[in-house]
């Protein structure tokens, strides 16, 4: 279904530079590791022993190396999940890694992760659950809330630049937060970090724990879902522009359970094309054993899953984007030439819109003579097209929408490849086990 994207005027409707950067990433790692981990948990109450948290191997390298050799640029670690435990030692609670017996009780998972991400290079980002079963000060909101931005605070003041500050809302459904005050935090220690649909954000979930875009894809919008677990919505004093990261876990769950199953690379692949080719992120997350290693198993799936797009989008084909009709602001349709090498043969087609200005192109139809081999609504910080094999130099764009424009364009012949379906029956796993 179509929908309405508003004027874009304004600078809410307009993306920050941080906002183009993070859009550019395309592909992050999501990392769930903490007390759950050792206890077979999704969700836990704050009562698990910080005793059981003891990984004997543990290698933040090793995660980082997986993450990047997958293909993605940043990568967004649970520092605090929703029972209460935290990774780095801070000076709010005891209940966290300096009472447990690894790395004697002086270890910091944050840090570790934060030079294992630096070694990488790879980008940062942070998940601060909001919801907190352990922490006595929750019962008390003001109190809580002074608890919540020390927390903040130390993570955004100890680990360098954050690409990405993740605030979960799932658990806290009623409850109200101090954000202006939480925002402030982010604002003065890490003003360019992305912020994740709470607070004052910059970003959006997707809406679901598939992995998958809506489409078309709305970067401006007036509300956000706030969790899995509700039909709250948070909705806004007015429209933002927030494009949308879609989660999803290589396993069932999201933290390690002996008996999950990685997703197959047909499954990794139709979420690929359904978030990343959609113009969304993707952030999907390879959860660490007991032992602090990410599973052999997991890091082969990966493997084939990076050598499956290697495979197909291996060798693109480099596409020159003239602008054959002078269009300004307020003209609705613009016409784009695409120029190829003579002689290519594509089966697939990524856009990508220039956004700096907002999100303007409101449709699109792509002709080869008067053959129209695609047409959609969306096109965003790329869109990702499968087409019927054709052999041109040459095609054309139709953009529609006040100011539209596109920043680039690629082509790839993949031997005929098309989007894949999802599992028959695949839904997000909404049932936990029991905690």
């Amino acid at each position: 279904m179509t929908s309405t994207i508003p004027t874009p005027v304004g600078d809410r409707l307009r993306p920050t530079p941080a906002q183009l950067r993070w859009q550019q990433l395309r592909l992050g790692t999501f990392v769930h590791y903490g007390l759950n981990t050792f206890h077979g948990k999704e969700w836990s109450d704050g009562t698990l022993p910080p005793s059981s948290f003891d990984p004997t191997a543990l290698d933040a390298r090793q995660w980082a190396r997986t993450a990047r050799e997958a293909g993605s640029r940043y990568l967004v670690l649970t520092a605090k999940h929703h029972d209460g435990f935290c990774l780095w030692p801070t000076a709010t609670t005891s209940y966290g890694v300096v009472s447990s017996p690894w790395r004697g009780g002086r270890g910091d998972l944050v840090e570790e992760v934060a030079q294992a991400c630096a070694d990488e290079g790879l980008q940062l980002g942070l998940y601060l659950s909001p919801w907190d079963r352990s922490h006595p000060a929750y019962a008390d909101p003001a109190a809580y809330d002074e608890v919540y931005c020390r927390q903040l605070a130390e993570l955004c003041t100890r680990y360098g630049a954050l690409t990405e500050l993740w605030f979960d809302g799932a658990g806290s459904e009623g409850r109200v937060y101090d954000w202006a005050r939480i925002m402030d935090v982010v604002g003065e220690h890490q003003p360019d970090a992305m912020v994740f649909n709470m607070g004052r954000p910059t970003i959006r979930w997707a809406g679901n724990e598939d992995g998958i875009a809506p489409d078309p894809v709305d970067y401006v919008v007036g509300h956000s879902k706030m969790s899995q677990y509700t039909v709250v919505t948070t909705t806004f004093q007015e429209a933002l522009y927030l494009p949308p990261e879609c989660n999803v876990s290589l396993h069932r769950g999201w933290f390690w359970h002996p008996q999950a199953e990685a997703k197959t690379v047909d499954h990794l692949m139709a979420v690929w094309y359904r978030s990343v080719g959609r113009g969304g992120n993707l952030l999907l997350n390879v959860p660490p054993d007991t032992r602090g290693l990410v599973a052999e198993g997991d890091v082969e799936r990966l493997r084939e899953w990076t050598a499956r797009r290697e495979e197909l989008f291996g060798r693109p084909v480099e596409v020159d984007v003239v602008p054959s009709s002078e269009a300004g602001d307020e003209d609705e349709v613009r016409t784009v030439s695409l120029t190829l090498p003579t002689g290519t043969r594509l089966d697939h087609l990524e856009l990508r819109e220039e956004l700096s200005g907002g999100q303007r192109v409101t449709s699109y139809v792509v002709r080869a003579g008067d053959r129209v081999v695609a047409a959609g609504d969306r096109v965003g910080a790329q869109r990702v097209l499968v087409t019927q094999p054709l052999t041109t130099d040459r095609l054309e764009v139709e953009l529609h929408g006040r100011g539209a424009g596109l920043v680039g364009a690629t082509a790839w012949d993949t031997g005929g490849a098309q989007v894949p379906g999802l599992p028959e029956g695949y839904r997000a796993p909404t049932d936990y086990p029991e905690d």
